[in-house]
């Protein structure tokens, strides 16, 4: 087979002298190669006919595998299933067809960022770092970091460094998101987990609400392992032979965490100590001082459906994921076109913040919702009442509430004395007034339907008042004179 620069020098010499046999004697080939060369030259390459695969007629198999598993399924796992199936071809192969499908996946999913406000969150998340496990939380808003060191992973431990924390941001934040520590979780029931008793309190008394994400959840609690992996490198290792004492390893700590908050952040371009006394007031005030802003840069929009503009990002229908657009800064407002033709259209935002409208997206935001899994025989019973047991057992897993398997298994029980019917009114009024054991939903259905129901303020209260029987008004009438 003739190279490219074989090729080129047949061409010329053709265009040069118009005849295959002078041609072929000039490059030292044949006449017939020359025919085929320049033929193919003016024709194109003959179009390639795919041949058939033999995953062909197991695509279905995996597109369904690699969906119901988010894209996290290896070949290896699936690899048995498809010999189940009937599949004969080699692992190589099927290797390639599993990967084509995860890359097919990835492109057909939305991602959407997170947009914390401020003074909403803290993330926080250990490293197991030695000779002392290190403890990292963030202000997502603000991007301020607190970083300590500690002698264990104990409950106690863990409260007294959030307190500690807070003390340092000098505010609580409305939510505490982590991961499920063992110190501060109680139990798991169907998927839902149960905080610690000590850890409601120390939350009810800071005035807080303890949150718990997904395993392998990057979205929500990323930006607090990127704070992990970055005080590895930067803290740990430059100490080289580590400290002798707890309090020298808290020292540099506090060295490296004012040093970094008072360091402008790369992402928001602005100093996470001076937005520290922003967030303390949980205030969004735009900043006085902003980068300019020029007209007409051409941008590609990323994996999340956004293009980063003047620091900040701006969402573009979910199509033009990968293109490129142009984004410019007019009367306030930032416009992004492509190919010629508008597609967006956003107020300007402040440096770091992010501007997003649902229709990019599908719709509006979804919050999260965890899925509620029975495993045992009371679990499954319980949620079989419906979705009124549905709430109350997530309303009662966010309370903290002990022994909470047993108290459904009581629960259930009081369903063939008193019948479901009575039994779901008695959880709705549970639900209401926050009682999640078992001995107040006896208590309710033994005190039967005569409680009073609380209205809101305000509302309107039905009255039934008496019949009286009606008389027409011929009756009134007085008569005629005679």
């Amino acid at each position: 087979m003739k190279g490219a620069r074989e090729r080129l020098q047949i061409i010329s010499a053709y265009r040069e002298l118009g005849s295959y046999r002078a041609a072929a004697k000039v490059c030292g080939t044949t006449h017939k190669t020359v025919r085929r060369v320049v033929e193919r030259q003016q024709t194109g390459p003959p179009e390639r006919v795919r041949r058939p695969r033999s995953t062909d007629p197991f695509v279905s198999l995996i597109v369904e595998r690699v969906g119901r598993t988010q894209g996290r399924i290896s070949a290896k796992r699936l690899f048995p299933a498809a010999r189940a199936a009937g599949y004969e071809g080699s692992a190589r192969h099927f290797r390639r067809a599993v990967a084509e499908a995860k890359a097919a996946y990835r492109r057909e999913r939305v991602l959407r960022p997170w947009t914390p406000g401020p003074g909403s969150h803290l993330v926080v998340d250990w490293a197991d770092t030695r000779p002392f496990p290190l403890f990292c939380a963030v202000l997502p808003w603000s991007r301020w970091r607190f970083v300590r060191f500690a002698l264990n992973q104990r409950r106690e431990t863990v409260l007294g460094l959030l307190a500690e924390c807070f003390e340092a941001a000098g505010g609580v934040p409305a939510v505490v998101l982590s991961d499920r520590m063992a110190a501060l979780k109680a139990s798991v029931v169907a998927n839902a987990v149960v905080p610690h008793p000590d850890y409601v309190r120390f939350a009810l008394r800071c005035g807080f609400r303890p949150d718990f994400c997904e395993a392998e959840d990057p979205v929500s609690k990323g930006i607090v392992e990127a704070l992990v992996g970055y005080a590895k490198q930067d803290l740990i290792v430059p100490a080289e032979g580590g400290w002798a004492t707890l309090d020298e390893a808290n020292a540099a700590a506090v060295a490296w965490c004012e040093e970094l908050n008072g360091r402008r952040h790369s992402e928001t371009t602005r100093v996470p100590s001076d937005q520290l006394a922003l967030e303390r007031e949980c205030m969004r005030p735009l900043p006085s001082l902003r980068p300019p802003l020029r007209a007409g840069e051409r941008r590609k929009v990323d994996r999340l459906g956004c293009v980063r503009f003047g620091s900040a990002r701006y969402s573009v229908p979910r199509e033009l994921v990968g293109s490129t657009v142009e984004v410019g800064a007019i009367k306030g407002e930032v416009v992004i076109v492509h190919e010629d033709v508008e597609v967006a259209r956003h107020p300007l935002v402040a440096p770091g913040e992010v501007s997003l409208k649902d229709e990019h997206y599908g719709g509006p935001r979804r919050g999260p919702t965890r899925a509620l899994r029975p495993r045992s025989a009371a679990e499954r019973a319980f949620l079989s009442l419906g979705p009124l047991a549905e709430q109350y057992l997530r309303a009662a897993a966010a309370a903290g509430t002990a022994r909470l398997t047993s108290e459904l298994r009581e629960i259930v029980a009081l369903e063939q004395a008193w019948g479901s019917e009575a039994l779901l009114a008695a959880l709705e009024r549970a639900l209401l007034f926050r009682r999640y054991r078992a001995e107040d939903v006896r208590a309710i259905l033994a005190a039967g339907a005569g409680v009073p129901t609380p209205r809101p303020a305000g509302s309107m209260l039905p009255v039934s008042l008496p019949s009286v029987p009606t008389r027409p008004l011929s009756a009134y009438a007085l008569e005629a004179l005679r």
